[in-house]
C-alpha cells in the first residue's frame, strides 16, 4: 500500500486465527482485502482443535499443507466423570471411526497456526497484511474509513471485524452485547508425559469444570505430549499459579489419575477468566461480526475457532452471491443474509456449552440425574452417539461452501482391452 490511503473491497479487522482465515478465504474468492491487527507469536500454553469441516476449509484454501507435521490427529474423545456424583455416570467414548473418519479433526498450538497463516498472507494475492493497530473507524454511506496508527487510511465497502472480545470495530459501530462471567479460570499448559496419548483426548469432569488433555505432536526428545485445559476456581488458580513447575505437574497427574504417567510443563502456562458474550446482532452498517467479536463461550468441546472459521465461511459465501447478483456487499441487505446464516448455529453453540459448563458446576441431585441419564443414553444408544459426533465436528446445519465436502471422483471405466494394452505398455517402459 502506497501515499497516504488506499480503496479494498473489505477491511478485516484484526489478524488472530480468526481474523487471517477470514482475509485469506475472501482474498481467495477474489475479494481485495486489507487486514490489520497485530499477529499474536507468543506461546502460552493455548492449543486449538481443528475439526472436520475447518480442514475442509483450510484445505480448499490451498494452506492446509503448510502446518502437514505440526499437528497431532484426535481418533477418539473419552469423557469421565470426577464430580463424585451420587450417580455414578459411566465413562464416554467416541471414536471418528463410528462416522466414517479416520480423526475427528487436528490439534494444533495456537501461535503456531496464526504464525503460519500470517506467513502464507503476508503473500496472497488480492492481500494486504498490515501488522499494526487501527486507530479510529468511521462509516459512511457507501464506505468504511479507517485511520492506522501510523496515519494512513483505509478505505472499504465492508469492515469484517475479527477483533477479539474488546473489539473496537464493533464499539464503532454501536453494537451492543450481552456478557455474563463464571467462577473458574482456565489453567492451560503444553506437557510432555511417559505413556502414549494414542491419539486419544481425554476430558474429566470435575465440580470446577472439565480437565481436559488433548494430543500434540512429538518434537525432538519429547515424543509424548498433550496439551492441558483445565477449569478451576478462581482460589485453586492463585494457589496454582505460585507453585513451582515439578509440584504443579504433580497436581496434574493427580487429577487425571496418572493416566499418561509423569508429567513434565513445557514452557509457559497461562490462566484466563472464563466469560461468555453474545453480541446482540452480527451486522450493522457496513460492518459484519465473525469470532469473538461476535461470541465467546468457556473452552469446552473445541468449539469457538471452529464456530469462528464457519463465520468466515458464511461470510464468503454472502459476498460472493452478492457480487454474482451485481449488489452492494456491504449493504445491510447483503449482511442480513450473514446474520440469517450464522444466528442459529452461533446460539446452539453458546447455550449449549453454558448448559454443559453449569451441569457440572450445580452440585444438586436433579442435575447430576439429568447428566447421569443423557450420559447413558449417549453410551447404549449408536444412532444418538453417532448423531452427537456429526453435529461437534460437521454441525446438522447447511455447511457454507468452503466446508462442504469435495464431490467424489468420477469413476473410469475402461474396456478389457484397454487394460491389457495398458499393462503391456507399462511392462515395456
Amino acid at each position: 500500500m502506497s501515499g497516504l490511503s488506499a480503496r479494498f473491497d473489505v477491511l478485516v479487522a484484526g489478524a488472530g486465527a480468526a481474523g487471517l482465515s477470514a482475509a485469506l478465504a475472501l482474498a481467495k474468492s477474489g475479494i481485495s482485502v486489507f487486514c490489520a491487527g497485530l499477529v499474536d507469536r507468543t506461546a502460552n500454553g493455548r492449543t486449538v482443535a481443528l475439526f472436520e469441516a475447518s480442514l475442509r476449509f483450510y484445505k480448499a484454501l490451498g494452506v492446509w499443507q503448510n502446518f502437514r507435521g505440526k499437528t497431532a490427529p484426535l481418533a477418539r474423545i473419552t469423557m469421565a466423570d470426577a464430580t463424585g456424583a451420587k450417580l455414578p455416570v459411566p465413562p464416554i467414548s467416541f471414536a471418528a471411526a463410528e462416522i466414517g473418519l479416520s480423526a475427528f479433526g487436528e490439534n494444533i498450538e495456537n501461535n503456531v497456526l496464526a504464525e503460519g497463516l500470517a506467513d502464507i498472507a503476508a503473500t496472497a494475492p488480492n492481500l494486504v497484511l498490515h501488522e499494526g493497530f487501527i486507530a479510529s473507524i468511521t462509516f459512511e454511506d457507501n464506505l468504511v474509513r479507517a485511520k492506522l496508527a501510523d496515519g494512513k487510511v483505509v478505505e472499504a465497502r465492508l469492515l469484517a471485524a475479527a477483533d477479539g472480545r474488546g473489539s473496537p470495530a464493533r464499539r464503532a459501530a454501536a453494537i451492543g452485547t450481552r456478557s455474563w462471567k463464571y467462577p473458574q479460570i482456565a489453567f492451560t499448559a503444553l506437557l510432555s508425559h511417559v505413556k502414549p496419548h494414542r491419539n486419544i483426548s481425554t476430558e474429566f469432569h470435575t465440580r470446577s469444570g472439565p480437565c481436559t488433555l488433548v494430543p500434540l505432536r512429538p518434537v525432538e526428545g519429547r515424543p509424548n505430549r498433550s496439551s492441558l485445559v483445565w477449569l478451576m476456581s478462581p482460589e485453586e488458580a492463585e494457589r496454582r499459579r505460585a507453585l513451582a513447575p515439578a509440584l504443579l505437574a504433580q497436581e496434574i497427574e493427580e487429577q487425571v489419575d496418572s493416566l499418561l504417567g509423569k508429567f513434565v510443563i513445557e514452557g509457559p502456562c497461562g490462566f484466563f477468566p472464563i466469560t461468555g458474550m453474545s453480541a446482540e446482532r452480527l451486522a450493522g452498517h457496513r460492518i459484519a461480526l465473525l469470532g469473538e467479536a461476535a461470541h465467546i463461550f468457556p473452552p469446552l468441546a473445541a468449539q469457538g475457532l471452529n464456530l469462528s472459521l464457519r463465520d468466515a465461511a458464511a461470510l464468503v459465501d454472502v459476498i460472493e452471491d452478492a457480487r454474482a447478483a451485481g449488489a452492494d456487499i456491504g449493504s445491510l441487505q447483503t449482511l442480513k443474509a450473514y446474520e440469517r446464516a450464522r444466528r442459529s448455529d452461533i446460539f446452539i453453540r453458546t447455550n449449549g456449552v453454558d448448559v454443559l459448563n453449569r451441569s457440572l458446576l450445580w452440585d444438586f441431585l436433579a442435575a447430576d440425574l439429568l447428566r447421569g441419564a443423557g450420559a447413558m443414553a449417549f453410551a447404549a444408544i449408536g444412532p444418538l452417539r453417532r448423531a452427537l459426533m456429526r453435529e461437534g465436528v460437521l454441525t446438522h446445519l447447511t455447511l457454507p461452501r468452503l466446508m462442504q465436502a469435495p464431490p467424489p471422483r468420477p469413476l473410469v471405466f475402461r474396456s478389457r482391452r484397454a487394460r491389457a494394452l495398458a499393462r503391456s505398455e507399462g511392462a515395456l517402459s
